[in-house]
């Protein structure tokens, strides 16, 4: 399991059935939906590192180990291990700082200086046509007049993208401006609304009318055995809830309220 761990934590009210010491359903926030959510954009790989090999059922605990343990002998020149077992991530849609935090990933590896070059024989006058043709190889030759196309040229990057993913450097412009500061909207669900969160990680918004309709839904009969908990949301748990989705529909009953031993792959 990685070692890796935070001080940031979410929390959420639990809803309890304290006679089948089950978790109805979860009061949550923005933030520990987003999070929930951005479990989704996790490579398989990412997932058995902060798990651990050895806790993964099926068979992808032992294609890392076999990564791992395989001989460089055997790696083509230019590939590494590190790509298969610890990919890129791409910052999810659903991320925010607050709950990207919970779980943190490594850091994008970033791109090489990017290198372009044209014929060496470009600045002759009676090539103009080699100055058609550029090649990120300096091993290419020129199709105009076969020679190497070794003419360092310098590459200008494209203005940053903007918060809404548009280039040209301008800003984008989400949610609402106070005092002249914009607010750029963060993260994937709107933070002014609150969520239920079932205990098979089933996601809804909430209102007094899906609650009563989701009781029901539980055929829940007997108010007086509910109680409300409020939990709080680490590392420790954020693991904890990664593991038992890949392998329980009572998530949050297993994390929260369960005493039992996690479950053993068969």
């Amino acid at each position: 399991m990685a070692s890796t761990t935070t001080t940031t934590t979410l929390s959420m009210k639990l809803l309890i059935d304290t006679k089948k010491n089950r978790v109805l359903f979860a009061e949550a926030d923005k933030d520990v939906v987003d999070f929930l959510f951005s479990l989704l954009a996790l490579p398989i790989a990412t997932i058995v590192g902060k798990l651990g090999k050895e806790s993964m059922c099926g068979s992808f605990g032992n294609l890392y180990a076999s990564v791992e343990n395989l001989d460089y002998k055997l790696v083509l020149p230019g590939a590494e291990k590190k790509t298969l077992l610890q990919p890129t991530v791409v910052p999810s849609a659903a991320t925010t700082s607050t709950s990207s935090l919970l779980l943190p990933l490594p850091a994008p590896r970033p791109e090489p200086p990017k290198s372009f070059f044209k014929c060496s024989e470009s600045g002759d006058y009676y090539n103009a046509r080699c100055r058609e043709y550029v090649t990120d190889s300096s091993r290419a030759s020129c199709p105009n007049c076969g020679k190497k196309m070794t003419r360092a040229l310098k590459y200008v990057p494209p203005p940053p993208a903007a918060a809404d993913g548009t280039g040209g450097g301008q800003s984008a412009q989400m949610g609402s401006s106070t005092g002249g500061a914009i607010a750029i909207a963060k993260g994937f669900v709107q933070g002014v609304v609150t969520y239920t969160v079932r205990d098979n990680l089933v996601v809804n918004s909430m209102s007094t009318i899906s609650s009563i309709s989701l009781l029901n839904t539980l055929a829940v009969t007997d108010f007086a055995a509910l109680q409300e908990k409020t939990v709080q949301l680490s590392y420790t748990e954020g693991l904890q809830i990664l593991k038992a989705s890949l392998q329980s529909n009572t998530v949050l009953t297993d994390v929260f309220l369960s005493k039992k031993r996690p479950r053993r792959c068969a």
